[in-house]
Order: C-alpha cells, then structure tokens, then sequence
C-alpha cells in the first residue's frame, strides 16, 4: 500500500530547521545531528539529513516551528537515500509534552486553512 494512502493524515510540505538526538532502546545516546523538516503533521514528520538515522533508534527532536521550539520524541519508521543524495527519514511521533502539541496542531491547522 502506497504511503500517502496508509497515512491518516495528511502531511504538509513544510522545511523548518531542527536538531535530533538518537536513543537505542535503553536510552543511550548514540548520534546526534542537525536536518530539516519536509513535511510535517501532528502524528510524524519526514526529516531530511547529511547522515542515516537507523530504524532501531528512538529520536530526540527538537523543531524550529515559527517562533517556537517543539521538542518530541519519535519512532525512525523508514530512511532512504534521496533524489538529492542527503538522507530521508520517516518519523512516527510517540510523545511530546501538551504545549508542544499545541503548537505543531496551530502550524497544521495554519496550512489547512492556507491550502484548502
């Protein structure tokens, strides 16, 4: 099944600046990087980045949305090479604290309102 369609949200293209931090299942710092946002929505977000992140990480991120700063955790689902040579990464949110929340679901509702 095609991704777009698996999806139960739509993503928005959206390149915001962030940095991560990936964490093996027992919490342990192993890499940490800087990339950006290629699409983003309230459940996950595409990251492009200079390094593969590995799937068997839990990543740290902390996204520059407008004036704020959105710290969440997620999930690596995916990491391929893209057309441009850096690296793609698919990252299924799995916690964020409820003022990150509102902001990132206030940047989703923003492009709603501006898209549709």
């Amino acid at each position: 099944m095609d991704k777009q369609k698996k999806r139960r949200q739509q993503r928005y293209e959206s390149v915001n600046l962030l940095s991560y931090v990936c964490l093996d299942s027992e919490g342990k710092e192993w890499k940490q990087g800087m990339g950006r946002s290629l699409n983003i929505n309230e459940t996950g977000v595409k990251l492009e980045t200079h390094e593969p992140i590995e799937t068997q990480y839990i990543v740290l991120l902390a996204i520059g949305i407008e004036d704020e700063v959105v710290d969440i955790k997620g999930q690596v689902v995916y990491c391929n090479r893209g057309e441009s040579g850096r690296f793609e990464s698919g990252i299924e949110f799995c916690e964020m604290d409820s003022d990150s929340l509102v902001v990132l679901r206030k940047f989703v509702q923003e492009f709603n309102r501006k898209y549709e």
